[in-house]
């Protein structure tokens, strides 16, 4: 008997997510732990790896947005033949069941299962047919303002940076389908300067993850939270990074990287730091889960650099290239971004020299890394010019005292000025 392929909850709360491409084909075989397709969900687009071996017998749901919980596909024995149930359509409704073919199981033949067919496609096809295109009015929308537009269209646009509210659709009702973006491509460029008179408002649909983050930060601004900040003297750390690159050049080491490090070391000497906050209670972690916060093409991700606290400074380094790497093309899975304890915003490269940066619930605390500047300080009573960092460590009231926090981060200026102290 086949196995069915279901779309899993990845998260919580994830309650749907859409299919963008399936890295196996009909009939291709598969073994538990390969990578079967790609799904995008509020968080992150990452490959889903089959649960059993066999032959991708079927893909029920070539694409689109899926709930959770569905069939989308079957995997089963080589020579397996689906059979839909009396009266229904396995890729709509999941009914279909698979039993062992009777004849020459080990032909190597592929499963006979009968071409897939695209029924959003075929809907835009007959309307361009009755030519009702031309004459289509502005596709409607939904009660909450948005266009309705089917998940393959509204990723086909996203993709190729069609505007759905240009677009005319020809499904039931005015829905704008895949037909109807991609006729929209291939009309002549007359639309592109139409697209951008001097001073219209450009109405860009937001995201998952832009949502997601909309929704994250409106809730962390309700958090009770407050800031304390230093100056750190930034030369022994220079020094450090300059003969490790020296030492060892097949490691890129960053100021971000040994602020991981550090900042690992001090939240185990500081415990009540290394928490997350719920409503019931402090969940106070046994090691240092760093995250790092990564402006991503699709927008603002927090990865995580799990038990920072037991890795080498190289370790750390390949652990946040890696990370930060699959961030920015967008491969991240949700396990990635999960159980941080802590999380460290550095804008340096920007040439901010200081900011506050916003909680990321439920964790209790971030630290805000600036630019390193030489400054004129005074040092042993003359005035010396140093490469000097502000740090703004902005905490969970609820979870932090003010005393605990100011402690904590008199630790991380103490690691960076001797990082021997910790190393």
């Amino acid at each position: 008997m086949a196995t069915e392929v279901k779309l899993p909850r990845l998260g919580q709360g994830m309650e749907s997510g859409t299919i963008v491409k399936w890295l196996k084909s009909e009939g291709e075989s598969v073994k538990k732990g390969d990578a079967l397709y790609e799904l995008d969900t509020d968080k992150v687009t990452q490959e889903v790896e089959a649960e059993a071996t066999g032959v991708l017998l079927k893909i029920a749901i070539p694409e689109g947005e899926v709930e959770v919980g569905r069939t989308i596909g079957f995997i089963g024995d080589k020579g397996e033949t689906l059979v839909e149930s009396p009266g229904g359509d396995s890729t709509r409704t999941g009914d279909a069941r698979v039993q062992a073919s009777a004849e020459a199981p080990d032909s190597g033949e592929k499963p006979a299962v009968a071409p897939r067919r695209d029924p959003e496609r075929d809907e835009g096809r007959a309307a361009s047919t009755n030519g009702s295109s031309a004459d289509a009015s502005p596709p409607p929308r939904e009660s909450g303002g948005r266009l309705k537009a089917s998940p393959l269209a509204r990723r086909i646009a996203r993709e190729r940076g069609i505007e759905l509210s240009q677009v005319r659709g020809t499904g039931p009702d005015g829905r704008i389908v895949a037909e109807d973006v991609e006729r929209a491509e291939a009309q002549p460029a007359a639309a592109p300067a139409a697209a951008a008179p001097v001073g219209e408002v450009e109405s860009r649909p937001l995201s998952n993850v832009r949502k997601t983050i909309a929704r994250r930060l409106t809730e962390a601004w309700t958090v009770p939270a407050f800031q304390l900040t230093v100056d750190a003297d930034m030369t022994r750390v220079n020094a450090l990074i300059a003969k490790y690159r020296e030492l060892n050049p097949e490691v890129r080491v960053t100021v971000t990287d040994l602020l991981t490090k550090l900042c690992a070391q001090a939240l185990m000497r500081h415990r009540d730091m290394n928490v997350q906050y719920s409503e019931d209670a402090l969940l106070v972690f046994p090691s240092a889960n760093v995250g790092i916060a990564v402006a991503a093409p699709q927008g603002l991700v927090v990865p995580v650099v799990n038990a920072a606290d037991r890795m080498s400074l190289a370790e750390i380094a390949a652990a946040r290239g890696d990370l930060v790497t699959r961030a920015r093309d967008g491969k991240l899975r949700s396990e990635d971004l999960q159980g941080g304890t802590f999380t460290i915003s550095n804008l340096g490269m920007y040439d901010v020299d200081q900011f506050i940066a916003v909680l990321n619930p439920p964790q209790a605390s971030i630290l805000a890394v600036g630019a390193t500047r030489d400054k004129v300080v005074p040092q042993d009573g003359e005035l010396v010019a140093l490469a000097m960092m502000t740090l703004t460590l902005t905490c969970d009231h609820r979870a932090v005292d003010g005393a605990t926090g100011a402690d904590f981060l008199r630790t991380i200026k103490a690691y960076l000025e001797a990082p021997g102290l910790a190393l």
